[in-house]
């Protein structure tokens, strides 16, 4: 696995290194021992999967506060999505700043998310699926969120037509220092 530093401080691209043949290939995904030697917090204690159905679906921006902050590992396994994290750790040197990527099944590359760091996705084909093991288990009471359109970060995000965001998602406030 090869470990590329992003803008924001404390989130990398995880980029396995598939071995090949003529029967496919195989790669490692995930190593504790290979995280921790980056100094990256790898003890996963739950893995999600999300299907979005239609291009233009909107999920985030979400994260949760601690003691039950979480890191991510996102990886797209089928479709294509335009994954953003905004850095929400006030002693970050990148406070409030953004990155995004597009992750796609075709490429195994994934993004970590490191815990204070709020996180969401735009599907930019149907039938679009995401899994992430994360580091903490979901606790409701410390699930937060803020507008996926927030001018306080100024986001980038695709125009792919009409978005689809859940109730929730529409409701997240803007962020407040």
């Amino acid at each position: 696995m090869q470990f590329v530093a992003t803008p924001i401080d404390g989130a990398y691209l995880v980029e396995p290194t598939p071995r090949g043949d003529d029967r496919g290939f195989f790669a490692r995904v995930w190593c504790r021992d290979e995280f921790a030697a980056h100094g990256l917090n790898a003890a996963f204690v739950q893995c999600n999967d999300s299907l979005s159905r239609h291009r233009g679906t909107l999920r985030g921006l979400h994260y949760q506060v601690a003691p039950h902050a979480e890191v991510k590992l996102i990886r797209c396994v089928r479709g294509a999505v335009f994954d953003v994290l905004v850095d929400l750790r006030p002693s970050s040197p990148t406070y409030l700043r953004w990155y995004g990527i597009e992750l796609t099944a075709a490429n195994p590359t994934m993004l970590y998310v490191p815990e204070g760091c709020a996180h969401g996705y735009l599907a930019l084909e149907d039938d679009t699926e995401v899994m992430y093991p994360v580091t903490s288990v979901y606790r409701p009471e410390a699930e937060r969120g803020v507008r996926w359109n927030d001018p306080a970060f100024g986001i980038a995000w695709p125009d792919v037509g009409p978005l689809t965001l859940s109730t929730k998602d529409q409701a997240w406030p803007d962020y407040v220092k």
